[in-house]
């Protein structure tokens, strides 16, 4: 999705003159000799926590006073003499206690512990007066207060796994109010890597090869669409799938008691209760599904667009009808992504897929939508439009009395433009010529475009922008964004990415795209570039851009899109065209994770790309 217009323009603001720092030279460096793909990283278990029990005096902790390290009286270790109290005053007081820590990766593990003993004189059963916060860089792994008081020492411990390859800070705070001691005492502090090597991020994904057939019949508006959907599918896991989830992304538009999705007449499981803001559905299988098995469910489908000009929504007479047919949710070796809707950017994540789908629609209105269209006569006054597209993510229309345009790219891909009233013929001729450019650039660089026919359907009146779907984009008259939303067939759409927790594969990598097309180097990036926290990274997920939704067009388009302009002048033009072709050819149809990339990235170069990732901000 493009941001609005507003943000678009920030986010092209970023980049008019180099910082220093950052940016590599802009003279494109010669290509380098590919070096052999390297290979995962083997586990060396380790213990990162340097004098955990205290017993080497202060370093390297940072403490908030001489007296938190100690072996004074009134308190015992844990293991030898030394340990740390934090408060134990009776008054207003804080102590903190912290180490800056670096977690290597290439291990399947990493687990913090520490014995922590708590004394108080408060003598409340129900209130926490006074509190211990243990925290590993901005996350807080636990609160602790007079309430867990104990007689002894107990080991606490904690999954950090989450944090390898990072360097962070281990930190503990104690907290006491006006009056009662409480005595936070913190010893024998460790953080060990252990385990095989971690397996690839993208293990087995499951259910697998889905087919979708969907046949349904609209009202005279095409506003409301009934009728029946099935799903086929397979089971890729090793572990029996009892179960599936659907994704019905656009209950976030309604709901739970009104919602503009309905399921019922389910058959081949049983559904159970909506969850995630009623945004998922989860049926139980009538039987368990061995891997390499098949089975299909079907249910019966209601879809009611509502009005506002969105990607799901209608404007005057025109509906615009993306994410309303349901989808399979992906299970991972991470379990089910049941990630929440976001609109601020996307939330979509789903597997390349096939899809027959049938639209009984009046005749006045055209139905413009993914894939190949046949239109067939119905009933008196309404006709028959049947797409079929094969190994796409997801599934989109329109419906309305659009003028349509056609033209063909001159690499031979059918393009169709669909303005709504209001759009000058000018305007949509001038975006037919955009699509066509578009289309064949992005195809020249990444791989030829699969999906047969091209539909842009345009309206000045979206608050987004644009938005991508496969074979089937929603944008303003804006050249810039119809190249951008037509870069995201490659990037999302044959090279699929996880949208929520890893935003930057589809935005960034597609912004870059819309610049090579435009001819746009990326010599001037990074101009007043200013990273709001050490928190934020490129390689944020939604979670953290939904908390920070001022910050996600500035790092996510612009920033992002400028790391790949380094990543170019680093490697040279030549080596980052054939990588970026060859990620793609690897990919094609599959799901790219960050570590992928890096992985890929790193076997193009002799160069240690340690640095690069670090400095530009991406993990993973």
């Amino acid at each position: 999705m493009r941001p609005t217009p507003r943000k678009a323009i920030v986010a092209r603001l970023l980049s008019v003159a180099a910082l220093a720092a950052v940016c590599l030279p802009s003279a494109p460096a010669a290509a380098a000799p590919h070096a052999a793909p390297a290979a995962a990283a083997a586990c060396t278990p380790a213990q990162v926590v340097t004098n955990g029990g205290f017993e080497s005096g202060t370093s390297p902790w940072t403490q908030s006073s001489t007296s938190v390290i100690t072996n004074r009286s009134g308190q015992s270790a844990h293991g030898g003499s030394s340990f740390a109290w934090l408060d134990g005053v009776g008054s207003t007081h804080t102590d903190t206690l912290s180490q800056s820590v670096t977690i290597p990766s290439g291990c399947s593990s990493a687990s913090l512990t520490f014995w922590l003993h708590i004394d108080t004189a408060e003598t409340t059963s129900s209130t926490a007066y006074d509190k211990l916060t243990a925290k590993i860089g901005s996350t807080t792994l636990a609160t602790y207060s007079n309430l867990n008081k104990a007689s002894g020492y107990t080991q606490k411990s904690f999954d950090v796994s989450a944090f390898a390859g990072q360097t962070v800070t281990v930190a503990f705070t104690g907290t006491e109010d006006s009056s009662l001691q409480t005595s936070f005492v913190l010893d024998d502090i460790a953080l060990s890597t252990s385990g095989d090597t971690t397996p690839p991020a993208d293990s087995v994904r499951t259910p697998a090869a889905p087919a979708y057939t969907v046949s349904l019949s609209s009202n005279t508006s095409g506003t409301v669409w009934t009728g029946h959907e099935s799903a086929t599918f397979t089971n890729a896991s090793s572990t029996a799938l009892g179960e599936v989830y659907l994704r019905l992304w656009d209950n976030y538009h309604g709901t739970c008691t009104a919602p503009p999705i309905t399921v019922s007449n389910v058959t081949g499981g049983t559904a159970g209760a909506l969850s995630v803001a009623c945004t998922a559905l989860k049926i139980t299988l009538a039987s368990p599904l061995a891997q390499g098995q098949s089975t299909s469910i079907g249910f019966d489908l209601g879809i009611t667009v509502p009005s506002g000009a969105d990607r799901f929504g209608y404007d005057g007479a025109f509906s615009f009808i993306g994410n309303a047919l349901p989808v399979l949710a992906v299970k991972d070796g991470a379990g089910w992504h049941l990630d929440p809707y976001t609109n601020n950017g996307e939330s979509f994540y789903s597997l390349a897929a096939d899809f027959k789908v049938t639209l009984d629609h009046p005749t006045s209105l055209l139905v413009p939508a993914t894939g190949t269209s046949v239109d067939t006569p119905g009933s008196s006054g309404r006709t028959v439009t049947t797409a079929t597209a094969s190994k796409v993510r997801d599934f989109a229309w329109a419906a309305g009395p659009f003028t349509k345009i056609s033209g063909t790219s001159p690499a031979g891909t059918a393009v169709n433009v669909y303005s709504v009233s209001g759009i000058s013929s000018a305007n949509a001729q001038s975006m037919l010529t955009t699509a066509k450019s578009a289309v064949d650039a992005h195809a020249a660089r990444f791989g030829a475009y699969p999906y047969g026919e091209l539909d842009a359907v345009i309206d000045n009146n979206f608050w987004f922008g644009g938005m991508e779907y496969p074979g089937f984009v929603l944008d303003l008259v804006s050249t810039t964004a119809l190249t951008h939303e037509i870069g995201h067939q490659w990037f999302y759409g044959i090279v699929g990415d996880d949208e929520y927790n890893s935003p930057w594969l589809d935005e960034a990598f597609t912004d870059y795209a819309t610049d090579l097309a435009q001819n746009k180097t990326g010599a001037s990036c990074w101009n007043s570039v200013s990273w709001a926290s050490s928190a934020e990274k490129i390689t944020n997920s939604m979670a953290y851009w939904d908390a920070h939704s001022s910050r996600y067009s500035t790092v996510i388009y612009g920033y992002g899109k400028c790391a790949l302009h380094d990543l170019r002048r680093l490697l040279g033009d030549t080596a980052m065209a054939k990588l970026l072709k060859d990620y793609a050819t690897s990919h094609w149809y599959g799901v790219s994770t960050t570590a992928e990339f890096k992985a890929a990235a790193q076997a193009a170069t002799t160069t240690d790309l340690t640095s690069f990732w670090t400095t530009h901000r991406i993990e993973g």
